[in-house]
């Protein structure tokens, strides 16, 4: 397995993978990015930071997480959910086609390996509020807003 540390505007992020794909990516409390980026993820680094300046709205990147069936069933309906649009941990579960798997539906969102690239962000309470985020609530914040600014109020 390789392992690189960049930076984005959220503080440094681990990306971990091989050629078999990125198995996982995670924001840390590392200081420093590193010097070199291994060739298997080069792409991921790329791609993330097109994704932080505005120049990405999806990611095309070979994923191999590790998880249960049920967390990878999941976790591809979390990669369905359009940029900028936010779902409920309800409507996921009725997505993968049981309403009352919604507290197993929220445990394995919050088991996400790929931060970011599966797009946990995007699950909120059903009346709207932020809930728990792995990253913390101001970082889920940010990457809403990074995905849906506001927007400018004309003067005139």
């Amino acid at each position: 397995m390789n392992t690189v540390f960049t930076k984005t505007p959220l503080g440094i992020c681990k990306i971990v993978g091989n050629a078999n794909g990125v198995t996982s990516i995670s924001i840390c409390e590392q200081e420093l990015a590193s010097n070199e980026i291994p060739s298997a993820l080069q792409e991921a680094v790329e791609q993330l930071r097109e994704y932080f300046d505005g120049e990405r709205t999806t990611f095309s990147l070979k994923l191999s997480p590790l998880g249960t069936d049920f967390q990878k069933k999941v976790w591809l309906e979390l990669a369905n959910i359009p940029y900028g649009t936010t779902v409920s941990y309800l409507e996921l579960a009725k997505k993968i086609g049981d309403i009352k798997a919604i507290r197993a539906v929220a445990n394995a969102n919050g088991k996400n390996p790929l931060w970011i690239v599966i797009p946990c962000h995007r699950v909120i309470g059903t009346d709207g509020s932020l809930t728990g985020y792995a990253g913390g609530l101001p970082r889920k914040r940010w990457l809403l807003e990074h995905e849906n600014p506001p927007m400018q109020q004309s003067l005139f």
